[in-house]
């Protein structure tokens, strides 16, 4: 059995503390580093969520706005087509209305 003397046994307590004090820094060192490394990681996933979350909306617009300018298109094409038959009928209905009110005028 061995026995110590008492400044032994208070320099291996002193060195003991020494040495959790040390395993504790180094904890809360590493705990700190952790926490740094999470909250950068945590950031650029947010970062790169709202890029692709604008990019899907700018996708999205630019599909909705072909559409619309399709569809624009097809009601202009069919308006045009409208006026122009509506002009067709008013050449050709001209002489007959120009007639009418004369004899219309010529009556009275």
């Amino acid at each position: 059995m061995i026995y110590l003397g008492m400044s032994d046994v208070l320099r291996k307590i002193k060195q003991t503390e020494r040495e959790a004090a040390k395993q504790l820094a180094d904890a809360q060192s590493e705990s700190s580093k952790i926490l740094s490394d999470a909250r950068k990681k945590s950031s650029e996933i947010v970062a790169s969520a709202a890029d692709d979350s604008l990019s899907n909306t700018q996708v999205k617009l630019d599909t909705a706005r072909e559409g619309a300018d399709k569809e624009a298109s097809k009601v202009q094409k069919t308006g045009s087509k409208e006026v122009e038959n509506i002009e067709s009928n008013a050449s050709k209905n001209l002489d007959k209305a120009v007639k009418s009110i004369l004899d219309t005028m010529t009556t009275f």
